[in-house]
């Protein structure tokens, strides 16, 4: 959680019941696709074209949020999520094969821990906060719960190109100005032979270590304006290297001068009034040396273990999102907090963007998404999704048409 952690106390705001706060947020859904989701159906799309699809159930993200206020200004938050129904791995004993122990794999997914840091508040000014934080880049780091967003998963585009949640170790630096608020952090790096062409530098921050690799170091700094009632306006950048970022580095000559500088600049804005809320984002992204990058992981150990996707870069990735809704309850009587909006959103994104010179392309990268729906609210922090969406790729490829159902809460337990 990155806005709603601003929600714990600094010195000279209102003493609550419990110095101990519990929370959390969870989703899941239901998915029926109407496309094959074979991994040829880009480079033969000829042969999925009448494809039925199938159908699937999900747990995106369930979360525990446990925090606490040590007094004189000192306080812990930390997060648990589990994605996609976190890992089921067990030893048995197969009765039937000799009694032999047998490792079992019951369930994909992963357990991270997303967020444990120490907070020191001086004033509502002037905030730190050290150990593992979120890098509050792009509309959807900054505001991640479900019931933040319409969709029933996270916006696509910013989903795809970048970290999502990004979470690091490192330092923050934070605090409220009047209608202003401002956060600078310093973490690791992101890690270039991660890099691909269908998530762009997304993969980067991660690790297939016991450890993140931190031998090169970036910066984040995020500024949010709410000087007009109902309208938030935030930008936020992001600097860093990132070749070398790794326990495997070259040192050859040729890579001397190669940085493999990491640029992301986002812009977005929300306004909410007269049971309207609009929506948007814009984030663009450049990575320096692409062309050195794409070249040096195609040629990357090929070895079967190995963590390294061995796939070609873009210079550049866009994404572009905006959506709409309206609350039909809004104005009528004894709805209590029952909300209902109707909603329509749409998502332009690019993943892979060439250098200059590139000679295989992927054009099936460049996508529009256009998404409506429901999301009924029978009470704030519980909310029911239903929504139909289309990916429309180039004429080459097919569609990808879905409906997706979900249901999501978000909300403190103890606070």
């Amino acid at each position: 959680m990155a806005a709603e952690n601003d929600t714990i106390r600094t010195e000279n705001q209102k003493v609550t019941k419990s110095r101990l706060t519990i929370g959390g947020y969870g989703e899941a859904v239901y998915t029926r696709t109407f496309y094959s989701d074979n991994m040829f159906r880009y480079s033969h799309p000829e042969r999925y074209k009448n494809s039925d699809g199938y159908g699937r159930v999900d747990l995106p993200h369930v979360v525990i949020n446990i925090g606490y206020d040590f007094g004189h200004g000192w306080t812990m938050g930390s997060e648990i999520e589990f994605e996609h129904g976190g890992n089921e791995v067990a030893i048995e004993i197969e009765a039937e094969e000799t009694g032999e122990f047998e490792h079992e794999i019951e369930r994909g997914g992963e357990v991270a821990l997303e967020q444990f840091w120490l907070q020191k508040s001086f004033c509502n000014a002037l905030n730190i906060r050290m150990g593992h934080i979120i890098v509050p880049v792009g509309q959807t780091n900054y505001a991640h719960l479900p019931t933040q967003f319409f969709t029933c998963y996270r916006p696509e585009g910013e989903f795809t190109i970048m970290p999502n949640t990004w979470h690091e170790t490192g330092v923050s630096i934070w605090g409220k100005i009047g209608k202003w608020r401002y956060e600078a952090v310093v973490v690791p790096g992101l890690n270039s032979n991660m890099f691909n062409n269908a998530n762009w530098v997304k993969n980067g921050a991660a690790s297939p270590y016991e450890f993140k690799v931190a031998s090169k170091l970036a910066g984040a700094l995020r500024i949010d304006n709410y000087s007009i009632k109902g309208l938030h306006i935030g930008v936020s950048g992001y600097i860093g290297n990132s070749f070398n970022n790794d326990i495997v580095t070259n040192e050859a000559d040729k890579y001397k001068n190669v940085k493999g500088t990491v640029l992301i600049g986002t812009a977005e804005f929300d306004y909410k009034a007269h049971g309207f809320i609009v929506r948007g984002n814009f984030d663009y992204g450049h990575l320096n040396d692409a062309d050195v990058i794409s070249t040096y992981n195609k040629n990357q150990n090929h070895q079967s273990f190995s963590p390294y996707p061995r796939s070609l870069v873009g210079e550049e990735a866009v994404a572009i999102g905006g959506e709409v809704a309206y609350d039909i309850f809004h104005g009528m009587r004894r709805t209590g907090e029952r909300q209902l909006f109707v909603f329509g959103r749409y998502d332009y994104y690019d993943s892979y963007i060439p250098y200059e010179g590139a000679i295989t392309m992927y054009d099936w990268t460049e996508r529009h998404v256009v998404t409506a729906g429901l999301n009924y609210y029978p009470i704030k922090q519980v909310v029911i999704k239903a929504e139909f969406s289309e990916r429309f790729l180039k004429a080459q490829y097919n569609n990808e048409p879905m409906v997706n159902i979900g249901v999501a809460y978000s909300g403190f337990f103890v606070r």
